[in-house]
């Protein structure tokens, strides 16, 4: 018996932070995007994450966003889970683009905590409260204080917790004492949102991951979570291993995660097209590179 959850959580236990497909011209590619997360789910996706941070959320339009959910909702239809990224620094415009998703038929909503303005801890819970209270879909909470600069304390997770309708982390905090903490006190679906982590919230109980780098390996980085489930811990930790040199490269080699996993789906012949401006595509050595990890990663 494993130390991870005994059932999968609501959501699935692999999920891919998916990317937006564009066109070469920059639009938005429905018709690749029905296609990337058909391949995804095809190879052990339980669940496609949009419109989050790997999906360049803050460079598309509400209409891109609903667009996407009822795309790939159509593609998946119930062998996937869809959770829709909403999250924005206005608490309106996430309620709208909450209510919008649950329309377009998202199974529930990723929403980071407000970025940019730093509202203290009492403001960040309101504003998760608002949005849960708004829709009647499950809310996954996002923390990456890197990128908002506003942390999600761990007094403002557990009283969230009360509410019925959050159910789960997304967890980029690079906080594993706080986590566990949480764990220990609730019984939210405790999600890791960084690829090192995988294995080790997995293993003291965590519900999986939401990774980026499963855009170009879903059935390596399913493998992992397969192992220690099946009570064969070294296999596991050998195969979140031999994904390491590709997790770094994609996500902590100076390139952000949407850059680097679009460069490998087009070397893959897969839906990607190009990232928006402000975002600037791979350089051909950084290509080389990434290659070069994915290999090893695939091949051993």
């Amino acid at each position: 018996m494993t130390t991870a959850a005994a059932s999968a959580p609501a959501f699935g236990r692999a999920l891919c932070a998916m990317i937006t497909p564009f066109t070469e011209e920059g639009a938005l590619d429905l018709d690749g995007a029905q296609r990337l997360a058909g391949h995804l789910v095809s190879r052990g996706c339980d669940g496609l994450v949009l419109s989050g941070t790997t999906g360049e959320s803050p460079t598309t339009t509400d209409a891109e966003k609903a667009a996407l959910v009822e795309a790939v909702r159509e593609a998946v239809g119930g062998r996937a889970s869809v959770v829709a990224g909403v999250g924005t620094s206005d608490t309106r415009h996430t309620v709208e683009l909450a209510r919008q998703a649950e329309k377009a038929g998202a199974d529930g909503l990723l929403v980071v905590s407000p970025y940019y303005s730093r509202p203290p801890q009492d403001a960040v819970e309101a504003h998760f409260l608002a949005v849960a209270d708004a829709v009647g879909l499950p809310v996954v909470l996002y923390d990456i204080p890197g990128r908002t600069g506003t942390r999600i304390e761990s007094g403002t997770v557990l009283r969230l917790a009360e509410h019925p309708r959050i159910v789960a982390v997304k967890d980029c905090s690079y906080d594993f004492l706080a986590a566990q903490k949480v764990l220990a006190r609730t019984d939210l679906a405790y999600y890791a949102g960084c690829d090192e982590h995988n294995l080790a919230l997995y293993a003291v109980g965590g519900a999986g991951y939401i990774s980026t780098v499963a855009n170009v390996v879903p059935e390596q980085l399913r493998a992992v979570l397969d192992a220690f489930e099946a009570g064969d811990t070294p296999v596991s930790a050998r195969l979140q291993q031999r994904a390491t040199p590709l997790v770094e490269l994609m996500m902590a080699a100076g390139l952000p995660g949407s850059v680097t996993a679009k460069a490998l789906l087009r070397e893959l012949g897969l839906p990607a097209g190009p990232v928006r401006a402000p975002l600037r595509p791979a350089g051909r050595e950084a290509v080389d590179g990434l290659l070069a990890a994915y290999a090893e990663c695939v091949n051993g």
